[in-house]
């Protein structure tokens, strides 16, 4: 219609010679001098009507002209291209965003230490964990099995899923589970949750924990009776759960920081775990003393916060005098004298890495030098006191470990060995092999310091 300068509302029909419409269809007889057809042209609007279709045409004409309407669909068009453009490149940084979150993350807790934030009122870290079982059940092979009741246990080779169920296969091996009647899916809570209350700090970390217990797991073949096992064990695995920093207790005291004066300055990091660990048992879903009557859950608890408070470095002199009195009329059925027992124990597990084969253990001596190298940097900032074998300006490992072996670790074994003399073969004398190892490692330090001062004398002479 709009070829022929016809109204869009016309219509063109079909009629015969009499002026009728035809119906068009393959049965209508063919055009002739007989059968001659014509156009006729209808109109279904009124010239009125018509009138006014036109005006509203050239309106939405003119009105598309003065908005730009075919501009506008195009520079959309090209906008939503750019965006396109702009979320592909943008999904090339998520690396670069994740690394920026997690920095964030740690900035964070770094803060939170500096300002001494009360550390009991992590509510997140203390919910337990509904999701259950939420880590892999690993099936232990019998080389596995073997591997963990021996002090040579290769901790680095696992990750965390991996020592929850090692952990989990002990309680469950030592009869814990059974004699103790404790619900198996409680004690996956109380794990995990165990795990999440644990810091990422270079040393004291969840990796630290399962050390501790697996030496402990070890070491409970020798002597123990189903309660003593059961508290032993435990505390094994509560020694340092949720430590707060990479700050010992004398930074704590000295710095006069939240705990220290919590707990009047007596072992405070010590007395923290043990809150932290109760708070923990407080939970219903995560008490694997359920089923436990008061008066041994006050023996069990008694007794967890005797061998967690045992583990402070400035007690062990005390601790260790106590024990070497005892041991030589060693008695297995005086209370105190058990007690006394099980505390040298942790403190033998807690520090017992170079008891371990050297590949093992000296992983770990750079993850504590490097704790200490925090604290001590942060001591000189302070203007606190700082101790020598923490400055890293004065330390080396050799130095570091020497004494630490000599006078520390090398006593308390050998004052055990003589309750249980298998422990020299797997224990004490790893543990002459490893001092030798840093003696020789210090002679080589020595002479290679001796000739760099030879060079540097002869180096000064020459210049004069």
């Amino acid at each position: 219609c709009t070829a022929t300068g016809l109204s869009r509302n016309t219509t063109i029909s079909l009629l015969d010679s009499t002026g009728a419409m035809v119906s068009i269809d393959p049965t209508m007889p063919n055009n002739s001098e007989s059968h001659d057809y014509g156009c006729g042209l209808f109109s279904h609007l009124s010239d009125k009507e018509e009138l006014f279709q036109n005006v509203l045409t050239q309106v939405a004409e003119q009105f598309s002209r003065a908005f730009k309407i075919n501009e506008l669909k195009t520079e959309v068009t090209n906008r939503l291209a750019m965006l396109e453009k702009r979320v592909e490149l943008e999904g090339m940084k998520v690396v670069e965003i994740e690394k920026c979150r997690s920095d964030i993350k740690k900035l964070r807790e770094e803060m939170a230490s500096r300002n001494n934030s009360s550390f009991l009122d992590d509510n997140k870290k203390l919910t337990p964990r509904r999701d259950v079982p939420s880590y892999p059940k690993y099936m232990l092979s019998q080389q596995t099995i073997d591997a963990l009741r021996k002090p040579t246990f290769d901790v680095w080779l696992w990750e965390s899923n991996e020592m929850l169920s090692c952990l989990e296969h002990m309680y469950h091996d030592l009869g814990l589970v059974k004699d103790f009647n404790i619900n198996p899916i409680t004690l996956k809570r109380w794990l995990l949750c165990i795990h999440d209350n644990y810091r990422s700090n270079p040393f004291h970390n969840f990796r630290h924990c399962f050390c501790v217990t697996q030496m402990m797991y070890s070491m409970i073949y020798l002597y123990a009776s189903k309660m003593s096992i059961c508290i032993c064990y435990l505390s094994s695995v509560l020694d340092p759960v949720h430590t707060p920093s990479s700050l010992f207790c004398r930074y704590q005291i000295n710095a006069r920081t939240e705990l220290a004066v919590r707990y009047n300055d007596i072992s405070p990091l010590e007395n923290h775990h043990c809150a932290v660990a109760f708070q923990i048992f407080s939970q219903p879903d995560c008490n694997i003393f359920a089923n436990f009557d008061p008066e041994a859950f006050k023996q069990i608890r008694q007794g967890t916060i005797t061998l967690i408070l045992a583990t402070d470095m400035a007690r062990h002199g005390e601790i260790l005098d106590s024990f070497r009195q005892k041991v030589d009329n060693f008695d297995f059925t005086d209370e105190e004298h058990v007690t006394c027992l099980k505390m040298v124990l942790i403190k033998c597990c807690d520090i017992s890495n170079e008891v371990r084969p050297m590949e093992v253990s000296e992983p770990w001596v750079d993850c504590l030098l490097e704790e200490y190298f925090m604290q001590s940097d942060r001591e000189k900032a302070e203007g606190l006191p700082v101790a020598p074998f923490m400055d890293r300006e004065k330390v080396t490992k050799p130095t570091a470990q020497i004494g630490f072996i000599k006078f520390v670790l090398i006593p308390m074994f050998e004052t055990v060995m003589k309750l249980f003399p298998q422990i020299e073969e797997v224990m004490v004398q790893p543990l002459r092999e490893s001092r030798d190892r840093y003696e020789e490692l210090k002679q080589i330090d020595d002479a290679m310091n001796e000739k760099k001062k030879s060079e540097n004398l002869t180096m000064g002479g020459k210049k004069k």
